[in-house]
C-alpha cells in the first residue's frame, strides 16, 4: 500500500471518529432570556394605605398567575445568570423589564430593573433591590430571600418575593419611617438558556478546527 493511500485511509478514519465521537457539554450556568415579573394585588392595596394610589398602568402584560395585580414583560437586554449547582445561585447581572405604573395621577415609575446591591442593611433582604429606571432613578423596595425556587432547565420560577420599602424611596414619600415595610410580594416567572462553561466552549472550537484540518489534508492527498 502506498504512502499517500495509508495516509488517506487515517485521514478519513480520523475524521469519521471525531464526527461521531459525543462531546459531553454540562453546562451548569444558565442566562434568563424572557417572562414576566408579577405584583400580586396585596401591593395595591398597602401602598393605598399609605397614601399611594394606583391610577393607570402602560406597557405591562397579563401576570402570572392570573390572580395577580399587574405583570411586567422582562426585556431582551436582561443579562442575569445563575448557576444550579447546590440549588439556585445568583451570579451576575441584572432583570430588566418593560412597563410602567402610574399613581396618584403623577408619579410614574417603571422599567425596573433587579439586581444585586451589595451593603444593603434593611432587616430581611437579600442584597437584591427593585430599582425604578423610568423617572425616579432610584431604589424602590428591598427584596427578600424568595421561597423555594422552581427550575427544570427552561423555566426559572422565583415565588414569593416579599418588597421591603427601601430607604432611598421611603425619604421620597417623605416618610422615612416606612422604611423596611412590607408592600407586597413579587414572582418572578422566565425563560433561561444554558450558557456553555468556557472549557466546552474550547472543546467545541477545538473539535471544529480539527474536523477542518482533517478534511483539508484528505482532500490535498491524491495518489498518483
Amino acid at each position: 500500500m502506498r504512502f499517500c493511500q495509508f495516509a488517506g485511509i487515517l485521514c478519513c478514519t480520523t475524521a469519521a471518529f471525531i464526527s461521531i465521537t459525543p462531546i459531553q457539554v454540562e453546562a451548569a450556568t444558565f442566562k434568563v432570556i424572557s417572562g414576566v415579573t408579577s405584583i400580586d394585588r396585596d401591593h395595591e392595596e398597602i401602598l393605598k394605605s399609605i397614601g399611594l394610589i394606583l391610577t393607570g398602568t402602560n406597557n405591562t402584560v397579563p401576570p402570572i398567575p392570573s390572580t395577580y395585580l399587574v405583570g411586567f414583560k422582562i426585556d431582551p437586554a436582561t443579562n442575569f445568570t445563575f448557576s444550579d449547582e447546590g440549588g439556585f445561585n445568583p451570579l451576575s447581572g441584572t432583570i430588566e423589564h418593560t412597563g410602567t405604573v402610574t399613581f396618584n395621577n403623577n408619579i410614574t415609575v417603571g422599567n425596573f430593573s433587579i439586581g444585586l446591591a451589595p451593603g444593603r442593611t434593611v432587616t430581611g433582604a437579600s442584597g437584591f433591590v427593585l430599582r425604578d429606571t423610568f423617572s425616579l432613578n432610584t431604589i424602590l423596595f428591598d427584596l427578600s430571600i424568595p421561597g423555594p425556587v422552581a427550575f427544570d432547565g427552561q423555566n426559572l420560577t422565583i415565588p414569593d418575593v416579599k418588597l421591603l420599602i427601601s430607604p432611598e424611596f421611603a425619604t421620597i414619600l417623605p416618610k422615612p419611617n416606612l422604611t423596611g415595610l412590607f408592600a407586597g410580594t413579587a414572582r418572578i416567572d422566565a425563560q433561561v438558556t444554558a450558557v456553555p462553561e468556557p472549557d466546552s466552549v474550547l472543546a467545541v472550537l477545538a473539535t471544529g478546527a480539527a474536523l477542518l484540518a482533517t478534511r483539508f489534508y484528505t482532500q490535498k492527498i491524491k495518489c498518483t
